[in-house]
């Protein structure tokens, strides 16, 4: 794979691993690192059946790094949100391919909602998620306010905003706001076998439901109908679909191949 100078990228049986590599920054977002990610992103949906995306060292990532040159100095804020966060942001939520976020530890301002952009958010104990914008005068950012409403609810999300107080992994889960988090010495193998099991999964079963879901809140019932007889036809000429049943009729495992 290609080399990165502030992540890395590493494909194994199907996994593409993304790692924040700026530990002694605690991850956080630079100009080159969201170009990076970007790029990244584009090349596991190409090369895996999964892409998870972690952190180095003891955070998963900090947010926007404010030391980098060229954004709090000029103030151009809408522009990094433009021209770098959106396009990275992007790329995670359109992957064809399902995303996790191994939150390692703290997850912070953009750091936190470049984890919940994931399909599935996966947290150590110990980590955290904070919206500390209002911390330094600003609005939460980087999908913040689109993806905290719809996962934990209007309530919870306004006030997470507005203190911006760190929110547990446990609290995530029971506000709906991630899927599961696990004990810190459980965690490793956790995030692990979640990503072999969709790399080992039906590719463009889980490609359709993707669509289906993330489209969803701006379709009426009648138009989501219509759109899960659409996906569902395509998933029925797919071999894996043909795996399937064969499988459950001779009962035994199915043997995916991902098309």
């Amino acid at each position: 794979m290609k080399l990165y100078d502030t992540i890395t990228l590493d494909v194994t049986d199907n996994v593409a691993l993304l790692r924040l590599n700026r530990p002694d920054k605690m991850n956080a977002l630079n100009t080159r690192m969201r170009a990076e990610i970007t790029d990244a992103a584009q090349a596991a949906a190409l090369a895996a059946r999964v892409l998870v995306i972690t952190g180095e060292g003891k955070a998963f990532c900090s947010g926007q790094d404010l030391s980098d040159s060229g954004t709090v100095a000029a103030l151009d804020l809408q522009r990094v949100l433009r021209d770098e966060y959106e396009p990275m942001l992007k790329a995670i939520a359109d992957c064809p391919i399902p995303t996790i976020s191994a939150v390692n530890g703290p997850a912070a301002g953009a750091g936190a909602n470049l984890a919940l952009t994931a399909d599935v958010v996966i947290a150590t104990q110990s980590a955290y998620f904070m919206q500390a914008f209002t911390r330094i005068g600003l609005i939460p950012d980087a999908g913040g306010t689109y993806w905290l409403p719809r996962q934990m609810g209007a309530a919870k999300a306004m006030g997470a905003a507005l203190f911006a107080e760190p929110i547990s992994a446990e609290q995530a889960s029971d506000w709906g706001m991630i899927w599961e988090w696990a004990a810190d010495d459980a965690f490793d193998a956790l995030w692990r076998a979640r990503a072999a099991q969709l790399a080992a999964g039906p590719t463009e079963a889980y490609r359709h439901l993707k669509t289906a879901i993330r489209t969803s809140w701006s379709h009426s019932r009648d138009e989501q109908l219509d759109l899960e007889g659409k996906l569902q036809g395509k998933c029925g000429l797919t071999r894996d679909f043909k795996e399937g049943v064969v499988a459950f009729s001779e009962k035994r495992k199915p043997r995916f191949e991902g098309r």
